[in-house]
């Protein structure tokens, strides 16, 4: 059997413990369609079927390649684009799948695109504090009118606290979900439906009001979520190769290129990461600088998303074995 040992490094890493813990927590804790898993945060089908497996079988997407290829994969009961398309072929390509296909609408452009190409379900995306996507709450029922008259199936409603999901403080977390609740809730009242969609993992037992809560880091985990104290493990690391020692520093071949940085800064265990890199990651050894050339050292990522995205596999080992290998097979766009 092969062995993490030997893996050519920068090697994404998950341990099958861990996710397997993190699975059948999430499962047990919102059961069956109260969870719509987001692939953004591990793009992989093989990971997509485990949450299938185990009762996640509709899933939220950030791209349109996540979608074609859950569908492909067999994956495709209720997939959600929790995001804006304008693109007409490839508003065609989903409107072409044999799956079901939601997208989220925040304007009459996009529900023009969406018409055109002939999709015909949809939620009303809402701005619920969050600057980014996402209509202001008091347009959504003209919206959703509007998609209706163009025939379209309005389900519901979206709304992302991504601004809250990360508060450190459980207290503020809870309060300014309520606050971002009661608007997608006044959308709701204006736009019917059977969806309330919200949520992500650092909100996912916090946000009692939306019908679907859409976490993905859940899975894999991360060291920004990591300091909430959820019920998750940390499961995906980034393997990586000491290629360089001085005196009271050492580097490894693990940098900006192979992990997601616009949360901070990676973790090692013992020891203090300076800064990163293109291509490495520069830390001073906590111990007494026994480190030497050739060790491996194992990176914890501050953010799961961009850091998968960056790798084309990722290597499942229980110990110090290699068990699967799984392909990255939903990056891109």
């Amino acid at each position: 059997m092969p062995k993490a040992a030997d893996l050519p490094t920068p090697a994404l890493v998950v341990d099958t413990g861990a996710l397997e813990h993190n699975l059948t927590a999430m499962a047990a804790a919102l059961p069956g369609a109260r969870c719509r898993p987001h692939v953004k945060a591990h793009k992989t089908t093989a990971l997509a079927r485990r949450q299938a497996a185990l009762g996640h079988r509709s899933f939220t997407c950030a791209t349109p390649r996540e979608m074609v290829g859950l569908a492909r994969a067999g994956l495709g009961d209720d997939l959600l684009l929790a995001n804006e398309v304008v693109d007409a072929d490839r508003l065609a390509g989903l409107a072409s799948l044999d799956a079901r296909v939601t997208i989220a609408l925040d304007s009459e452009a996009t529900i023009d695109a969406a018409a055109r190409a002939g999709l015909r379900e949809a939620v009303i995306d809402v701005n619920v504090g969050l600057p980014r996507c996402g209509c202001d709450p008091a347009q959504a029922g003209r919206l959703a009118d509007l998609a209706r008259a163009e025939g379209i199936e309005v389900r519901g409603v979206m709304g992302y606290e991504g601004h809250v999901v990360g508060l450190e403080d459980r207290a503020q977390r809870v309060e300014q979900t309520e606050q971002c609740m009661a608007l997608l809730l006044k959308a709701h009242e204006q736009v019917g439906g059977e969806l309330v969609s919200a949520g992500g993992t650092g909100t996912f037992d916090v946000n009692t009001w939306a019908t679907e809560i859409q976490a993905g880091s859940y899975a894999l985990m991360d060291t920004a979520y990591g300091k909430l104290g959820l019920p998750f493990l940390p499961a995906l690391s980034v393997l990586a190769t000491v290629i360089s020692v001085s005196p009271g520093y050492a580097v490894a071949d693990c940098g900006l290129k192979s992990l997601g940085m616009d949360h901070g800064n990676p973790t090692i265990d013992g020891a203090t990461v300076w800064f990163c890199s293109d291509e490495h990651v520069t830390f001073g050894p906590d111990s007494d600088g026994s480190v030497r050339v050739g060790d491996r050292v194992t990176v914890w990522p501050a953010h799961v998303d961009p850091t998968v995205a960056y790798h084309e596999r990722m290597h499942l080992v229980d110990g110090s074995d290699v068990v699967e290998t799984w392909t990255i097979d939903l990056r891109g766009w």
